[in-house]
């Protein structure tokens, strides 16, 4: 019979989905890691640094490269660090200011209330679990899965920020079964974003499975990335699972 062997997700809006709008709390974190600098006699001015800079996070996203290299949040603020005058700042002060800043941001992500029974359920049926994650900071990552208790169910996280390659470059994708020892065709990735995880997914040879709960979408029929899979809830995985290696027309190869 065909078989699945690993099934890899995504983690924000996947597994743990953000509760409140984010630019009150970007704000926040953007007070706090000018604080945490402050402490290490790097003083910034607030109202000068929201004006040149519109705000660390949303400036980091909206300056992100389109060739899939992730530039980690920790040379985007050495960068601009640079630019203010502050040459050569130490790793430790800038680790000290990201991890202020991403203290505020992880209090907005909450725990799906069904991902720990769906990757307890999966990993009872014998499924081995990944996480692949874009990220621009791989510390960040890894707290909010230790947080959630999440380390348990995977055999393998790769992130962006590690590995240097964000979704939907198969580079990535390709690291994490190279991990898991499988074939892409043995793999299923489950993520809320098209032009991310099921893209990338798609071109690396693996089944994809778009989830939707946290996602504002047009019609399936106007997408033009298309999943092979569409579910709206974490608990319908293992059922479509089951239902995809029953099917014959199903080949791993």
């Amino acid at each position: 019979m065909p078989r699945i062997r690993t099934v890899f997700f995504d983690l924000g809006s996947t597994l743990i989905y953000s509760k409140d709008p984010w630019p009150p709390i970007y704000e926040q974190a953007d007070r706090a890691l000018l604080e945490a600098l402050g402490r290490k006699s790097v003083f910034i001015d607030p109202a000068a640094f929201t004006a040149e800079f519109g705000g660390f996070i949303r400036s980091y996203y909206e300056n992100r490269s389109d060739d899939n290299r992730e530039k980690t949040a920790k040379i985007a603020l050495g960068e601009f660090l640079e630019r203010k005058g502050f040459n050569d700042v130490a790793d430790h002060i800038l680790r000290g200011g990201l991890d202020a800043m991403y203290a505020v941001t992880q209090r907005n992500w909450y725990l799906d209330e069904d991902t720990i029974p769906t990757l307890e359920t999966l990993h009872n049926r014998g499924y081995s679990l990944g996480l692949i994650s874009n990220t621009s900071d791989d510390k960040n990552v890894q707290q909010l899965i230790d947080r959630e208790n999440l380390r348990q169910f995977f055999e393998t996280i790769v992130t962006s920020a590690a590995l240097g390659i964000r979704k939907p470059d198969t580079r990535i994708y390709l690291a994490a079964l190279n991990q898991v020892k499988i074939k892409p065709g043995e793999a299923v990735m489950v993520g809320d974003t098209l032009d991310a995880d099921v893209l990338g997914a798609n071109d690396a040879g693996m089944y994809s499975i778009w989830i939707t709960r946290h996602v504002h979408h047009t019609q399936e029929g106007e997408l033009t990335i298309q999943p092979q899979a569409v579910v709206t809830a974490l608990q319908q995985i293992p059922g479509l699972l089951a239902e995809i290696e029953n099917d014959p027309l199903f080949d791993p190869a």
